[in-house]
């Protein structure tokens, strides 16, 4: 008998193929640039690793887990240490996810009911983050984009009147946002959020940017805890420095995040993860440091963008990115990686972006590097 493996025939692939939904297979796989060799400054990350003493000490404690073991209340101690690293208001409870990504999937998928005879909505400024209309998507909900102005400021009046059409179960509002960088009005916020309220919505307040900002939202939360009890504060760790440690959080009203948590997977944070977000928390003032050298650096690097010839247009930043407009995005884009510095070409993203292009704000020596491969390329 023939123990050679006999090709699968075309019919039969494409009958399997066919039990994929049509949308899925008509989407586009999250693509990561191929790196090797290359100043790496598309993708927001920390430029800094841990310092040679830390990075023995993490090692030694992660080489102490007991692998064999399923993740067990340890993931208590990380609740507990987040809530009290971000101040989270008395009462609150909070979500651990395998990154922010995931989280956003969990508040889809547990809000993915039929409201007034329609499916479920969820509304997003836009330009915003990739996966607010993507897991809306997947999830089975309607996703609503309302466009910022021309300077990428929130439309209060547009906004307002897309909440009340809509009634969407969840609202996003990214602070600060990506990919414009951009930290808005406390005040425009407030009364969206409060339209949100008013018709029985959630709002995620997404501070991915939280450690670049000047202002957090937990502040208000803190401070009306009434008027916020519908709002959820998610972050990640991502930009605190661990973005190869994928660990998001979630925190708001314990009886809101309880409902959540049922459609979390089990055991979704390893234990891995959740002892290296251990470890950084009790460093925090390690991660606080490089975020303030960032920060410095973020103030160079807008200054050194409007002095050169070429750039159009510079937004402010309250991010660890700096949004350009050039004359041609694709032309200068491709001459940079030529140039063996990746950035973020995001001028087809949205009408909005037209021609932008997205800096990751990085070191002195980073930043240096990619304005010298982006005057070259323009």
């Amino acid at each position: 008998m023939s123990t050679t493996a006999k090709p699968l025939s075309t019919a039969s692939v494409q009958r399997a193929l066919d039990r994929i939904r049509p949308d899925v297979r008509a989407m586009h796989a999250y693509a990561v640039q191929p790196s090797t060799g290359a100043l790496k400054m598309d993708a927001m990350e920390n430029p800094f690793s841990l310092p040679a003493d830390l990075q023995a000490a993490l090692g030694q404690r992660l080489g102490a887990l007991a692998l064999n073991r399923y993740p067990g209340a340890r993931q208590n101690d990380l609740k507990a240490a987040l809530a009290d690293y971000a101040g989270a208001p008395e009462g609150s409870a909070v979500l651990l996810g395998n990154g922010s990504d995931e989280l956003i999937t969990l508040l889809a998928l547990a809000c993915a009911q039929p409201h007034e005879g329609a499916r479920a909505r969820l509304l997003a400024p836009m330009p915003g983050f990739v996966m607010y209309p993507m897991s809306a998507q997947l999830q089975g909900l309607d996703f609503v984009g309302v466009p910022l102005t021309p300077d990428f400021e929130l439309d209060e009046t547009a906004m307002l009147a897309a909440i009340a059409e809509h009634r969407p179960a969840i609202t996003y509002i990214a602070y600060p946002n990506n990919p414009t960088a951009t930290l808005w009005d406390e005040a425009v916020v407030q009364r969206i959020v409060d339209a949100v309220g008013g018709q029985g919505g959630i709002v995620v307040m997404d501070e991915a940017y939280q450690p670049f900002a000047s202002r957090s939202w937990i502040t208000r939360m803190r401070a009306e805890p009434e008027r916020n009890a519908h709002v959820l504060l998610m972050r990640t760790l991502s930009k605190f420095g661990l973005a190869g440690v994928r660990l998001g959080y979630l925190i708001g009203p314990a009886a809101l995040v309880n409902e959540i948590d049922k459609v979390r997977p089990p055991y979704n944070v390893s234990v891995l993860n959740c002892e290296a977000a251990l470890f950084a928390l009790e460093h925090a003032e390690v991660f606080a440091a490089q975020a303030e050298e960032l920060r410095a650096a973020r103030t160079r690097l807008l200054a050194d963008l409007r002095a050169m010839p070429g750039i159009e247009r510079v937004w402010d930043s309250e991010a660890n990115m700096v949004l350009v407009r050039v004359a041609d995005a694709a032309r200068v884009f491709e001459g940079m990686k030529a140039r063996k510095v990746l950035i973020k070409n995001v001028s087809t993203m949205h009408p909005l972006l037209a021609q932008c292009l997205r800096l990751t704000v990085g070191s002195a020596t980073d930043n240096a590097q990619m304005l010298a491969a982006l005057q070259a390329s323009l």
